[in-house]
């Protein structure tokens, strides 16, 4: 008997032990069972709502159209020894010809641009046309069976509508969709110190390699070109911008043809600061809106159109400034209140193009018509 006494001990631990973790754990202690797990399963994949199907449909007829562009840069060592760089960005398809809309950033320097399209295949490019002040760039591949986007407005957008963006962020994910909304529409500067003007604000994320792929509406229209992100730690965490697409289709014709925008020009050097009540009570000005003219350049448009500069050079508190000069408050229907407007209006007009100028000559308001020039070496006014 005392041979079994440990044996019949070591028994009853073991079933003290099972009973004890049996009870005190209950029947999830599956290291104590070989049961399988049980899982709930769906029995199949719940349909889409509208608004997924929705995005689902633009994807898959506007990703063919969306293009990785590739641009070889070459650069310096410090022992001034050539070094090729390479930079990604997107673009997207206009026309059966072959043509790209792009930012001009991306294409920047470049020695060397290579496309590629969603079906992977890679083509070489060409520089078609150029515009750094709108930062936008059109480029070219010979390639067949293209399929263009729908350009569609970017006038009357509200805060509020969604927003799909597509590119190829950091170059490597390709032809990547994120969904937003326009959370405002205003003017921004860019990084090297242009303006975009009616600059669309969104929260869809935008990435490096990004810039030039399409802004969408929920139809599937591109109504912006996405450009730049203002990011603390430079991800998609920011606040992102796209140029408006009217601001492009209003240079396509001149990047193509031209390779260049031909901008307008009123010949006239304005006042440099907002005009305002106080100013005009002192000039004896009739409205306190406007664009105060300085000078007028001989020969130019505001000079055909009959416009005047000012003949008395005052101070006002930091400024030199010129009076006596002409007013302008309107051109083509579109109020002028300030430089910023006169701006927006040039920038929707091209060289060549006829417009109706209305203005004070003293008190006495007056308006002629007249054909805009070209303006030189990038000025704008």
């Amino acid at each position: 008997m005392k041979v079994f006494r440990p044996f019949a001990l070591g028994v009853l631990l073991a079933a003290a032990f099972f009973f004890y973790t049996s009870h005190r754990f209950g029947p999830s202690a599956s290291w104590l069972t070989s049961e399988p797990p049980r899982i709930t399963e769906a029995l199949a994949a719940p349909p889409l709502n509208n608004e997924e199907q929705n995005n689902v449909d633009v994807y898959k007829r506007v990703v063919p159209s969306v293009v990785n562009i590739t641009s070889t840069v070459v650069s310096y060592d410090f022992f001034f020894g050539a070094q090729s760089q390479q930079g990604s960005g997107s673009g997207f398809v206009i026309d059966k010809e072959g043509h790209i809309l792009t930012n001009y950033h991306v294409i920047d320097g470049a020695r060397k641009l290579e496309v590629i399209l969603e079906n992977k295949k890679h083509y070489p490019a060409t520089v078609i046309g150029a515009d750094k002040s709108h930062d936008l760039a059109v480029i070219q591949i010979k390639a067949p069976n293209l399929q263009p986007v729908i350009l569609g407005s970017s006038s009357g957008l509200q805060v509020g509508q969604n927003v799909l963006a597509i590119g190829n962020p950091f170059g490597i994910f390709n032809g990547t969709m994120t969904r937003g909304i326009v959370s405002s529409i205003r003017q921004v500067q860019e990084p090297d110190g242009t303006y975009i003007d009616e600059a669309i604000q969104t929260d869809a994320a935008i990435n490096p390699g990004n810039s030039g792929g399409p802004l969408l509406n929920s139809h599937g229209e591109v109504i912006g070109i996405n450009t730049m992100i203002a990011s603390a730690s430079g991800g998609s965490s920011g606040v992102g911008f796209a140029i408006p697409i009217n601001a492009a289709k209003a240079v396509l014709n001149d990047l193509v043809q031209f390779g260049r925008v031909r901008r307008p020009t009123l010949g006239i050097r304005p006042l440099p600061m907002p005009m305002n009540r106080e100013l005009a009570e002192q000039l004896k000005l009739p409205s306190d809106t406007g664009v105060l003219v300085m000078q007028v350049v001989p020969g130019s448009a505001a000079a055909r159109a009959g416009i005047q500069g000012g003949n008395q050079r005052v101070y006002y508190g930091n400024y030199e400034i010129i009076i006596g000069g002409d007013l302008i408050v309107e051109i083509d229907g579109q109020q002028v209140k300030d430089t910023h407007d006169l701006a927006h209006i040039m920038n929707n007009h091209r060289s060549g193009d006829s417009v109706t100028i209305v203005y004070y000559h003293g008190k006495k308001r007056e308006s002629a018509r007249v054909q805009l020039d070209e303006a030189k070496s990038g000025s704008r006014t």
